[in-house]
């Protein structure tokens, strides 16, 4: 199912709207868990969050980044580059396994707003930085990123250049 949604909608929009998911989801877990102790209701907006925060996972940053980094890469630095998103991927999953529940102990209630802060941060990042490969060949991706390096000036020069290649 994942794949088919991948692209019709597009891996960056997937991403992007994953991570605000998980975002409002970590924002609502610390409501719910703030508020508990007043409403018992809170736990079900609690429990809901949490499922949430799993969907939205599992619709964006779970998958998308892999889709992303193979389309990112030619393919002679592919699988290093995969090599290395695979590390960084388990190394956080260690690190937040063996530290969730001593930062819990330590922030109670407002654990997840560090989630929710480093979510603001990766959604930033995305949206700025991370463009759509959805269709697009390497050579056209590595074009977006060479286009977001140069200045303006040179840019209408490349474009001229370019102009004056097709005539």
């Amino acid at each position: 199912l994942q794949v088919f949604l991948v692209e019709k909608t597009g891996r960056r929009s997937l991403f992007l709207a994953g991570l605000m998911g998980m975002l409002v989801s970590a924002v609502a877990m610390t409501v719910g868990l703030v508020l508990l102790s007043q409403f018992a209701w809170m736990s079900y907006v609690s429990m809901i969050a949490i499922f949430l925060f799993v969907i939205f996972f599992e619709v964006g940053p779970g998958p998308i980044p892999w889709f992303i980094v193979a389309e990112l890469f030619s393919q002679g630095p592919r699988p290093a580059a995969i090599a290395v998103a695979g590390f960084c991927n388990w190394t956080c999953n260690f690190i937040v396994g063996m530290c969730f529940q001593y930062i819990a102990d330590l922030c109670g209630s407002y654990v997840f707003v560090i989630f929710a802060a480093l979510l603001l941060v990766f959604f930033l990042f995305a949206y700025f930085k991370v463009p759509e490969t959805k269709g697009k060949s390497f050579e056209e991706i590595a074009a977006v990123f060479r286009r977001k390096k140069l200045p303006a000036k040179a840019m209408t020069e490349l474009e001229d250049l370019r102009g004056s290649e097709e005539a």
